[in-house]
């Protein structure tokens, strides 16, 4: 039987759309669309549930007269908003989920859903409403869409008490309001509906308890999940979207989750812009105003991937609503490495950034002149590690395959030959030792070197060394140091790990970095591990923290911080263009 005979037309036409292939659904949609005759169509047809034909046309019409024109997706779930048990009346889905890409329209339909649900066309008085988010910026999206709605209608501003922290329709007396995700502010409540917006961001339901607690002392209660996907694996979204698989699979309660979930089935497609369609339903054809300045977005966004793919776990998460999966990876591929294998340009008198590594006094530490040459950075480093350390960890004195039944990780011996780093037989690395090779390069090489780049956490065992050379100490945001020779202290050296990963990792990628014949330098970077934490932000750690040493990234990284302040220019160059003016 073709049960889609006996759906209402705001269901039939999205399906009959996709069957005739006006539309593109990605393959959760697919299976909706299969689990709506699989499960509903039957139960229509013995009359077990209904939909309220009323209810649809009244909430569409309503959405439609005072916020805008809805496109024919947000119309086929409204649909199942009022979905009921002809039993009892009561609501066959409590619980909805909207996933979809950004830009998709998922707070605008919220807003006009809840907002319908005040009125007394809904027909339940009371029937409060909680718009709940991680952030109150984010929880008052809807609310304030809400809010400008009604201050924009004089019509809605009779029906409506519309205040900046709650509006209530005068009549229901219900009330919608919006809260952070502090559960201890919400137990107890009695609220009709809870939308949980930026699901992403929750690790886990404990928040989401809390909200809901209160449902169900009104009728026909109502959970929304809204937003699209993040980063935070294992956590709240993981669980939801393994219920919604749940569902469409038919492994569980057929009604225990309403899934709308919308995005790329493979990251490959990405790159087929006729696949976006199947993340962001706003994209199907023809475009709608909205769509083609939001298409417009993103088409840029995703051509800037090219110059600065250190944003495309951003673009795949955001917009595809697609996380990928290495949300753990190396800093630099082996072949971004390889280019990095190339000649130093000129570097006489040219204006550099230092910068310097020195986490621990009896192990590594590692310093470096940062120079812009066209398009290119040139890193020129140095490195010093302690024998003592050297000789059990890397078996230094007697190189042999292994150490302590480990394969040897770093060919120190190679690379001191090479006059890559220096081998210190001390107790410590002295920071006279980081200092003095500061001093020969400004001196004696002559590079134009006006600041050093440092983090703060060796800062007081550095400082002396640099103060009796010459050096102004600054700690960062502290004061303007005067002109001349400048150490600039970090204050937090991890913060600026997500602000530099753009620049750092885009450089790498377009192949503008260069290391020369320093196979060190290529072995901190390989040891680096970019790692994406639950809030996007990327950070830079260790894949081993004994053997595999970061010490020469750190201190390329701190340097590229100051990248922005370089130009491609000798001193000799400044004086022959001195002599040009006369």
């Amino acid at each position: 039987m073709n049960y889609i005979e006996f759906m209402p037309k705001e269901v039939k036409k999205y399906v009959i759309e996709y069957e005739k292939g006006k539309i593109k659904l990605n393959k959760e949609r697919v299976q909706l669309i299969d689990y709506v005759a699989r499960e509903i169509g039957p139960r229509l047809c013995s009359k077990e549930v209904f939909f309220d034909a009323d209810q649809i046309k009244k909430c569409i019409g309503y959405i439609e007269k005072w916020f805008f024109k809805l496109e024919n997706f947000q119309k086929f779930i409204i649909a199942f908003v009022f979905l009921y048990f002809s039993e009892n009346k009561a609501n066959v889905y409590r619980e909805f989920l909207i996933m979809m890409g950004r830009g998709g329209g998922k707070n605008g339909l919220i807003s006009g859903i809840c907002s319908y649900l005040l009125t007394p066309m809904h027909g339940i008085d009371k029937y409060d409403i909680s718009i709940v988010a991680n952030s109150e910026e984010q929880a008052k999206v809807s609310f304030d869409e809400i809010y400008d709605v009604i201050e924009g209608n004089p019509a809605l501003k009779k029906t409506f008490d519309n205040k900046r922290a709650r509006i209530r329709n005068r009549q229901t007396k219900s009330v919608i309001r919006y809260v952070t995700s502090n559960g201890s502010t919400k137990d107890g409540a009695r609220d009709g509906a809870v939308i949980f917006d930026e699901i992403h961001r929750y690790e886990s339901n404990r928040d989401v308890r809390v909200h809901v607690s209160g449902l169900g002392k009104r009728p026909n209660p109502r959970q929304f999940y809204i937003g699209t996907d993040g980063y935070v694996r294992d956590g709240f979204i993981d669980n939801i979207k393994d219920k919604a698989q749940k569902v469409l699979t038919g492994k569980t309660r057929f009604n225990s989750l309403f899934p709308f979930i919308c995005k790329l089935d493979d990251e490959r497609q990405v790159d087929d812009l006729a696949t976006w369609e199947l993340a962001n339903p706003m994209f199907h054809k023809p475009l709608s105003s909205y769509a083609k300045d939001l298409w417009n977005e993103v088409v840029e966004q995703y051509e800037e991937l090219q110059d600065d793919p250190s944003n495309r776990e951003e673009f795949m998460t955001k917009r595809m609503n697609l996380p990928v999966a290495d949300t753990e990876r190396s800093v630099a591929s082996h072949e971004e490495l390889v280019a990095t294998k190339r000649e130093f340009p000129d570097l006489a008198g040219r204006q550099c950034v230092g910068a310097f590594d020195y986490a621990a006094v009896r192990d590594f530490a590692a310093v470096g002149l940062l120079f812009k040459s066209g398009e290119d950075y040139v890193w020129l480093s140095h490195s010093f590690v302690r024998k003592e350390f050297v000789d059990a960890t890397y078996g230094y004195s007697k190189p042999k395959e292994t150490v302590n039944g480990k394969r040897m990780f770093a060919p120190i011996k190679k690379w001191e030959d090479d006059g890559f780093l220096t081998v210190l037989d001390a107790p410590t690395i002295s920071a006279d030792h980081i200092a003095d090779w500061f001093v020969r390069m400004r001196d004696d090489e002559g590079y134009d070197l006006q600041t050093i780049v440092a983090d703060r956490f060796r800062a007081e065992h550095v400082q002396q060394a640099f103060e009796v050379r010459d050096f102004e100490v600054q700690y960062k945001n502290k004061f303007d140091a005067p002109p001349g020779y400048r150490l600039e202290i970090l204050r937090n050296a991890l913060a600026i790990d997500s602000l530099v990963a753009p620049k750092v990792e885009s450089a790498f990628a377009s192949q503008n970095v260069i290391f020369g014949d320093n196979d060190m330098m290529r072995w901190y970077t390989h040891n680096v591990l970019r790692k994406l934490k639950g809030d996007g932000n990327v950070i830079y750690v260790k894949k081993e923290d004994v053997r595999r040493k970061t010490d020469g990234f750190k201190a390329f990284e701190y340097a590229m911080y100051h990248s922005g302040d370089l130009q491609d220019v000798s001193v000799g160059d400044f004086y022959d263009n001195v002599n040009d003016w006369f």
